[in-house]
């Protein structure tokens, strides 16, 4: 199998997820390869939710990883476990991919009916895209044990890193060859189709590609690596958890996407642009000047004269009669819902914008004071931009403040929300060194909310940095390198 080669004695995480699977050896039948994969959370820095309106954005993964380890078995079964104590889940493999393969919408209903294990969705889903998508069904079962040191709903990514690992390890087993950009759609695919959250590319293409200390650059249209962006050694990113929990299928993230998409598609009507409708509430808009992505439309265009063309606030009921339906295959527009348009479709307009300035002031070095204080106002213009939208929340906004208020002569210089809003974790760019002033701010903050505000940092890279690793259990429960 694939890995990353070693130098001066065996990878640390190799080492200890060697010493995991000890414990877990119960698990597994004894002698017959375990293939393991690894796939790391991420910091949103900048770029956020505008990534599905085809926005450049710059992710840094974190040094907190998701494992997955699979083993072939002989009876036609799926079998599934986590560590985090959800227990023991079984599928047969007929019900989830059978020869004739299950539309996407029964097999999202099917994995998903029971709130208790909808979990496996994550994990069964990525067998039925597999087959979609690449025409594999298994020849045999599967067994599939989870670990992950990534926290769910802190809006930094948990989903993706179970799906990116497992997607990896799966495919290795299936003798599956994938590109990083195939890994990571395919892995959205599980997320959208099977799950039912309408998020964008970049938390898979984080967990696949990144590199450690880097930033991973990329240009979501629809998901292409533009490259990696080292974090100059003059500064630091965290991420400080506002207890308030963070969930990408939340009505607001997909109320905000379906308003992006409708603001493009007035967009295109006021730029005489040629539709087609396609099916109910569904159209395609043949569009040379965007290509599709509202990150396209330039700034002084935006403003004059296409701002004024997108309402406020508009109905579904009213989009649907005048323009018949959006481009997004995601969301579907609520007939009876208002949606706030012109914010939603403002956003990633002004954050593509942002997002490009910000990476060039990066990657000058941001030697000065002056220019390390504009990408603190870069960060905090996209927090204000997240609260517009309706994707603020109390406590982001207080850790946001809180940092504003220590401000660079504390060697803070700003701060936002992150990734799908509405809670979850703050980005904090300091200055290198300056981690006791960010744990002095979540303390504070966690006094004043009464919640624990952890403190995410360090980085490590991506899935394919650490490849696919083969591991032998032995009848004793030793542990061994293929």
């Amino acid at each position: 199998m694939t890995g990353a080669p070693m130098t001066g004695g065996e990878d640390p995480e190799l080492t200890a997820a060697r010493a995991w699977l000890a414990t877990r050896a119960d698990f597994f039948e004894a002698r017959r390869p375990v293939l393991l994969a690894r796939a790391p959370g991420r910091l949103d820095v900048m770029g956020g939710i505008a990534d599905y309106s085809g926005s450049l954005v710059l992710e840094l993964p974190l040094g907190a990883a998701t494992w997955a380890a699979v083993q072939a078995q002989d009876a036609p079964v799926l079998v599934i476990e986590s560590d985090a104590g959800e227990g023991r889940i079984k599928i047969p493999l007929e019900d989830i991919v059978p020869a004739a393969p299950l539309p996407l919408g029964e097999a999202h209903k099917r994995l998903t009916r029971d709130p208790a294990r909808a979990w496996a969705a994550y994990v069964a889903g990525a067998l039925v895209v597999m087959q979609h998508a690449f025409g594999h069904r298994p020849r045999h079962g599967i067994k599939l044990l989870v670990r992950s040191d990534v926290p769910i709903g802190k809006g930094v990514s948990s989903s993706a890193a179970l799906e990116v690992a497992v997607f990896e390890a799966l495919s290795a087993l299936a003798g599956l060859p994938l590109d990083e950009r195939a890994l990571a759609l395919a892995a959205q695919a599980v997320e959208n189709a099977i799950v039912g959250a309408p998020c964008g590319v970049m938390d898979q293409m984080t967990a696949a590609s990144g590199r450690s200390g880097h930033l991973l650059e990329i240009l979501c249209q629809p998901a292409e690596i533009v490259g990696h962006l080292p974090v100059p050694r003059r500064l630091e990113l965290f991420g400080i958890d506002s207890g308030i929990r963070h969930a990408v299928s939340g009505a607001d993230y997909g109320s905000v996407r379906a308003a992006a998409f409708m603001g493009y598609r007035i967009v295109a009507d006021a730029a005489g642009l040629g539709v087609q409708a396609l099916a109910p509430g569904r159209v395609a808009v043949d569009d040379p000047l965007f290509g599709g992505y509202l990150a396209n439309v330039p700034v002084a265009a935006w403003r004059a004269p296409f701002r004024d063309a997108v309402p406020e606030r508009l109905s579904g009921r009213d989009f649907l009669a005048r323009f018949a339906g959006s481009t997004d295959t995601a969301t579907t527009i609520d007939p009876d819902r208002v949606y706030a348009v012109r914010a939603a479709t403002e956003h990633p307009v002004l954050e593509h914008d942002r997002v490009r300035r910000f990476r060039a002031l990066l990657a000058g070095g941001a030697a000065s004071q002056d220019e390390r204080t504009e990408l603190g106002a870069l960060m905090y213009e996209s927090h204000a931009s997240y609260s517009a939208c309706g994707l603020g929340s109390r406590g982001t906004d207080r850790l946001v403040e809180l940092c504003r208020e220590a401000g660079a002569a504390e060697g803070i210089y700003g701060a936002k929300i992150t990734g799908g809003g509405s809670g979850g974790t703050v980005a904090v760019l300091a200055a290198a060194g300056q981690r006791p002033v960010v744990e002095a701010i979540a303390r504070q903050y966690a006094h004043e909310a009464g919640r624990e505000a952890a403190i995410f940092a360090g980085s490590s890279s991506g899935s394919r940095a650490f490849g696919v690793r083969e591991i032998v259990i032995g009848d004793a429960g030793n542990v061994d390198s293929g």
